[in-house]
């Protein structure tokens, strides 16, 4: 039995693909880029504090976090887009290769 498409699959592995390379380069912005341009943010202010520290004690851990949640999020609607279902995976999974 297969499992699933290769077409399919290229297509799912491309689009979570493309959305890593979103969140990874969102998060070279928060954590290098803030940093390298640090003397020119020292002017702007969030919170009452240099947007530059503010970044790298606040922001930059909060961006994490909220790409944690968007990464889950977005990545459970592509699995649903592309028929991925974790009850059924589970159950592939628990058989042995015979039964597949």
């Amino acid at each position: 039995m297969k499992k699933i498409d290769k077409k399919v699959a290229d297509a799912y592995f491309r689009e979570k693909n493309r959305y890593m390379l979103v969140y990874f380069a969102l998060w070279f912005l928060v954590s290098y880029v803030v940093v390298a341009f640090a003397d020119s943010l020292t002017e702007f202010q969030l919170l009452g504090f240099p947007f530059h520290y503010f970044m790298g004690a606040i922001g930059a851990l909060f961006t994490f976090i909220v790409l944690l949640f968007v990464n889950a999020i977005v990545g459970d609607k592509i699995d649903k887009k592309y028929g991925i279902d974790d009850e059924r995976n589970k159950e592939i999974g628990s058989k042995n290769m015979m039964e597949h």
